[in-house]
């Protein structure tokens, strides 16, 4: 069958319009569920406004950043406006606005479903393990849904109105700028609140996780929302779109190059079938009576994995001009996605042998719980970073036999492929959160030890598939940066022809000024980190600080008495204002740094810059987003009854090692991949300005 676009512009929207469907029946399903219990409705209720009110004023914020970068997108891109067509700098801020409204809403929708499955999930827990999982996991998958369908919508509508992969590569900044601040700002808010609570609670008091005595207990799990939800929402959004822009950008130029349309129709058949996977996934997710929730939620993942192997095969098969060699290079990427992940749960899972590893050393003292734990998470970086580089010269030599430009495409479709099912992965995702955040309610509204117990179990799972989400998303990051690598190539040389410059043809790292580049590019990811742990430190401080108040100052409150509540309120107040004031720093960092370095050396400087980044970035990470899940799992672990279990050394040892890990994996782990594809992004949109006015 011979496709054309307009086939496959039809069948994008009518798999979007699909997933949208389910995602309403899903959200509509998990509303009907009974919800009876007035303390919970009480606690659920601050939980949704503080989370509402946070967004509010973060959106806010990010609207005036939003404001100024359009004006300088008019004003630069994609030529100054003084010298090029006005026109086309209009196109290019509606682009790189929409990309950030498109980025906001798989934010709120996240919320928006988390904060009403919560509560639902708590109660259905008094029914057993099932209804509890199934409240969790479709709450989540409403937020998946929703978020791939609105970025392969958003993706098709700028090409289909455009036509102009430059316009394109304006809406995925759009996208990661407003991702990289929501993932930072949602990060420092949910660890200030999580840390304060778990230092002054657990390890001073000795009190339960989720106590409400516990001044920070509602911020924790508004912060549960903000960084964890609608953060990794738009992490993940923005992850889909760069991997869809990238191939797009290659896939345009080497058709027109032919005067086809193949590789531009592939991606989106591709893009689309990833979809449809995943909405195939979700629906025939399930557990038992008496299941294992973990196992539940793989098996969903390798039932989505399978589904879009056969489907791509059967669209080779079918549509004259697919390349078998472009499928084997996303299906390679699936694949090696799929073993990241399982090498990411050996490491995090408490099952296995290393997180006990760290529970016992955690009998020591803290300081045995902290060396064990980075340690670990140094190791846990090594199959992940092999599986990229495996994956990456697969794709590269499975591709480059087709012609010039084709590997560095085949690299791309390798990220496609493993961001095929990143429906499934962000339903996973937030059903960590929604999990955790039922285990809560089902505390404070005294439901019993029996649905403690299902709670718990149900939470435990969350953390590890969490843990195996973020090494997939990493690892899909590194692909899609990689393939960013080639796009930023590219649009440097569709100028260079324009301007009759040199042709760029590589980096040579011998070469001085991409050297220099490429030092400064290795920084960046490791100061970007500093800075948004240093905003947590500061303001956990300011938290404790106001706990240690209420529980000096309001009496009754420590004793529990009835009656006496704390002023949640003042610590939610905090991780707001907080996190709203160190959200924008080290984004602007990491921006102007690509802007001086791009201003200094040229194209060559950049180049090398990106490939330092890219390196760097994705060790560090791996690193925090595994050593993370491993304390905040070994912590469980001991609570679970071992090793000595709650109020013995090894537990104070184990939650204070989970304090470390917390800013480690939901603060600065997972914005660094938005950060890689912040810069480059900023790189391939400003690459002519760097090709034309350069110092050397």
């Amino acid at each position: 069958m011979q496709p054309t676009l307009t086939v496959f512009y039809i069948a994008s929207f009518f798999t979007v319009l699909l997933a949208f469907c389910f995602a309403a029946y899903l959200c509509a399903w998990v509303k009907s569920q009974k919800a009876s219990n007035q303390k919970i409705e009480k606690v659920s209720a601050l939980i949704k406004t503080g989370a509402n009110t946070f967004m509010r004023k973060e959106y806010t914020v990010l609207a005036k950043f939003a404001l100024v970068a359009a004006i300088i997108i008019f004003l630069l891109l994609p030529a100054p406006v003084w010298s090029g067509n006005v026109i086309d700098n209009i196109i290019m801020v509606i682009a790189y606005v929409a990309g950030t409204i498109f980025s906001a809403i798989a934010g709120k929708l996240g919320i928006f479903a988390a904060t009403i499955a919560n509560r639902k999930a708590a109660e259905a827990a008094k029914e057993g393990i099932k209804p509890a999982f199934l409240v969790g996991f479709r709450g989540g998958a409403v937020m998946g849904l929703a978020v791939v369908g609105s970025s392969l919508l958003g993706v098709v509508a700028v090409m289909l109105f455009t036509n102009d992969t430059t316009a394109l590569l304006g809406f995925s900044f759009g996208a990661s700028s407003l991702a990289l601040f929501a993932k930072a700002g949602g990060g420092i808010f949910t660890k200030t609140a999580d840390v304060s609570a778990d230092l002054v609670g657990k390890v001073e008091l000795g009190i339960p996780e989720d106590d409400p005595r516990n001044p920070a207990v509602i911020a924790d799990n508004v912060g549960d929302n903000v960084g964890d939800v609608a953060g990794m929402g738009a992490d993940l959004f923005d992850s889909n779109v760069a991997s869809m822009t990238a191939a797009l950008v290659m896939a345009v130029s080497l058709d027109q190059a032919t005067d086809g349309a193949i590789n531009t129709a592939m991606v989106l058949c591709y893009a689309a079938l990833g979809l449809l996977s995943s909405v195939i996934g979700i629906a025939t997710a399930k557990i038992g009576k008496n299941g294992n929730p973990t196992r539940a939620l793989n098996s969903s993942t390798y039932v989505t994995t399978a589904v879009f192997v056969i489907l791509t095969a059967a669209a080779t098969a079918i549509f004259e001009g697919f390349r078998w060699e472009i499928w084997g290079a996303s299906a390679v990427g699936l694949v090696v996605g799929v073993i990241i992940g399982i090498a990411t749960d050996y490491f995090t899972d408490d099952t296995k042998p290393i997180v006990k590893n760290v529970a016992r050393a955690s009998r020591s003292g803290p300081a045995f719980t902290i060396l064990s734990g980075v340690s670990y998470g140094f190791i846990s970086c090594l199959p992940a970073m092999i599986g990229i580089a495996i994956s990456a010269l697969v794709a590269y030599n499975l591709c480059d036999g087709l012609g010039e430009g084709y590997a560095m495409f085949g690299i791309s479709m390798a990220a496609v492929g493993m961001l095929s099912i990143v429906g499934m992965i962000i339903s996973n995702d937030a059903y960590g959160p929604i999990v955790d955040n039922a285990r809560g309610l089902a505390e404070m509204g005294e439901l019993g030890d029996d649905v403690l117990r299902i709670t718990d179990e149900l939470d435990s799972a969350g953390n590890t598939v969490k843990a195996v989400t973020k090494g997939f998303a990493i690892g899909a990051a590194g692909l899609t940066v990689i393939s960013m690598l080639g796009a930023y190539m590219s649009e440097v040389n569709a100028a260079a022809v324009e301007l009759g410059k040199e042709l760029l043809t590589g980096f040579d790292i011998m070469n001085p000024t991409v050297f220099f580049g490429m030092l400064v590019g290795a920084a960046i990811p490791a100061v970007f980190s500093a800075m948004l742990m240093l905003g947590v430190d500061r303001n956990a401080q300011r938290m404790v600080a106001e706990i240690h108040r209420q529980f000096k100052e309001i009496k009754g409150l420590k004793e529990g008495k009835e009656g006496v509540e704390p002023e949640y309120e003042k610590c939610i107040d905090i991780a707001t204002k907080g996190a709203l004031k160190e959200l924008i720093p080290a984004g602007l960092v990491a921006i102007f740094a690509t802007l001086v370095v791009g201003f200094i050396g040229g194209v060559s400087a950049v180049g090398g810059f990106l490939v330092g980044n890219i390196v760097s970035g994705l060790l560090l990470s791996l690193f925090m987003s595994n050593a993370g899940g491993l304390w905040d799992n070994s912590k469980k672990y001991v609570e679970a009854g071992n090793e000595g279990g709650k109020g013995s050394e090894a537990h104070k040892s184990a939650v204070v090692g989970d304090t470390v890990g917390d800013p480690f994996k939901d603060t600065a782990g997972p914005s660094i991949n938005t950060q890689i594809t912040v810069v480059s992004l900023v790189a391939s949109l400003m690459s002519t300005l760097f090709l034309t006015v350069s110092i050397f």
